[in-house]
């Protein structure tokens, strides 16, 4: 091996555990070696010990090998080669990772370029890349998702005539990123000569910012004329930034003039965002409004089997149950935790049990084994035994501090350690909309993470509770 490219490849993990954390470096980065580097092709071959490391790593860190080695290298252009050793020898898999999964067919592929014509220079018109695993398809559809996924299959069929704009809301991982991206690619899958934009609130607050830096303001707002689907993730992030709303803002009311079709995700109702325009918020709620619950554990028993099924990996009925009553409430931490066990037992030859799940897991999650123990009255007793309010004061309208507080943290108790839905705690404490759990639980579960305080108080109910 090229003494230097060994250096190479050692100042890449350096870097690379910088930016990720040496969790990801230790499970994924560490399980691929360096095998070659040529020079003439520009191609960096990496050898993975099995077809599921290779597919994960491939998926999520490719973009991040090539990022980084190129600057290593000192070239502009370099291809990253994923092959796995085998026990005959290195098998090179030229086939994207997808092979299991629905992918963008290859036509689309090639009308990628051709995009970039439609709309301005390939320089003007960076759009993010929509990931090929979220597929309408991959998308496990439970009670908490059914009306946000069919919502998005409608508009998919019916660009900028039926929902528009179409706003996803949700807390953090329950799947509305996945929506988004299925959405483009089942657009490019049925009319591949249309544009597609997926843009994070981040990466358009930023390439703004860059355009306000170079005085190229003006190139920023041509490349969106030509866009037939403007997919936006996260847009709470805009909050507070005035300049980046206002150019927003008339970009939005340009497509939608335009007929063309604006897709939305955000982790609440924008009218619930302080430091975001009032116009913004009624522009951003003009359409239809779909949101995202948290799953069920019959609906988070069916995205385990799924998601491993797609590694290619049959999930026992009794693990994947017993991965779904942990405490783990969105998609993308139950998906972690799949694939830290999933990757556990590749690697170290072991069969999946519920052995091994509670050895990798260990005390990660608290088993939510007192679910089927608890009711509402129980949950208010306790509420009322340390907030001095019964149940008609948190039926009432008092919108004070300490009310709406206690009021909060007994909807997220309800909606965390009883098997009722959003509607029947809403019917419960006589609240028409089933909006106000759904943002009750996220603030609870948002808070708890930052605050220390609460989240020692929160353990005390739950010990009460159990």
């Amino acid at each position: 091996m090229n003494v230097v490219h060994e250096q190479i490849w050692q100042d890449f993990l350096k870097i690379i555990r910088e930016e990720v954390g040496s969790r990801v470096v230790e499970t994924w980065i560490k399980a691929v070696t360096f095998s070659h580097y040529d020079a003439i092709t520009q191609e960096f071959y990496v050898i993975a010990p099995n077809m599921f490391v290779k597919n994960w790593v491939e998926v999520h860190y490719k973009d991040l090998f090539s990022k980084h080695l190129k600057r290593l290298l000192g070239v502009d252009t370099l291809s990253i080669q994923f092959s796995i050793q085998n026990s005959v020898g290195v098998v090179t898999h030229h086939v994207e990772s997808a092979k299991i999964l629905p992918a963008i067919q290859e036509p689309v592929r090639k009308k990628r370029n051709e995009l970039a014509k439609k709309v301005g220079s390939t320089a003007n018109f960076c759009p993010t890349k929509l990931n090929p695993l979220y597929t309408f398809e991959t998308f496990v559809v439970g009670d908490n998702n059914q009306f946000a996924y069919a919502s998005a299959q409608a508009v998919a069929g019916k660009l900028g005539h039926l929902y528009n704009p179409l706003l996803l809301y949700g807390g953090s991982g329950l799947g509305k990123t996945h929506l988004l991206h299925s959405i483009g690619n089942q657009v490019l899958q049925t009319h591949a000569n249309m544009v597609v934009l997926y843009q994070t609130a981040d990466r358009f607050i930023s390439e703004f910012i860059h355009a306000i830096r170079f005085d190229s303001v003006s190139k920023f707002q041509e490349k969106y004329k030509n866009v037939d689907l403007f997919l936006v993730d996260d847009i709470q992030f805009m909050v507070n930034k005035e300049q980046t709303q206002e150019i927003f803002f008339h970009i939005f009311n340009n497509l939608y003039e335009s007929n063309k079709q604006i897709v939305l995700s955000c982790d609440t109702l924008p009218r619930y965002l302080g430091g975001l325009a009032d116009r913004l918020k009624s522009r951003l709620e003009w359409g239809l409004i779909a949101d995202v619950q948290i799953p069920q554990l019959e609906t988070k028993i069916a995205i385990l089997k799924r998601k491993a099924f797609l590694q290619g990996e049959a999930l026992d009925e009794t693990v994947a149950q017993f991965i779904a009553e942990q405490n783990i409430y969105s998609v993308r931490e139950l998906e972690g935790a799949l694939i830290r066990v999933l990757a556990y037992a590749s690697l170290t030859g072991q069969a999946v049990s519920v052995d091994l799940v509670r050895k990798v897991l260990g005390g990660s999650y608290e088993q939510k084994s007192m679910v089927s123990q608890v009711d509402f009255t129980k949950i208010m007793s306790v509420i009322k035994k340390h907030f001095a309010y019964d149940l008609h004061t948190l039926r009432s309208k008092d919108r004070s501090k300490g009310v709406n507080h206690a009021r909060q943290i007994a909807m997220y108790l309800m909606k965390q350690y009883t098997n009722k839905s959003l509607r029947e705690i809403g019917e419960f404490l006589e609240r028409k909309d089933h909006t106000t759990i759904t943002h009750a639980v996220q603030k609870i579960t948002g808070l708890r993470a930052r605050d220390e305080k609460l989240a020692f108080f929160l353990r005390n109910l739950e010990e009460e509770l159990s």
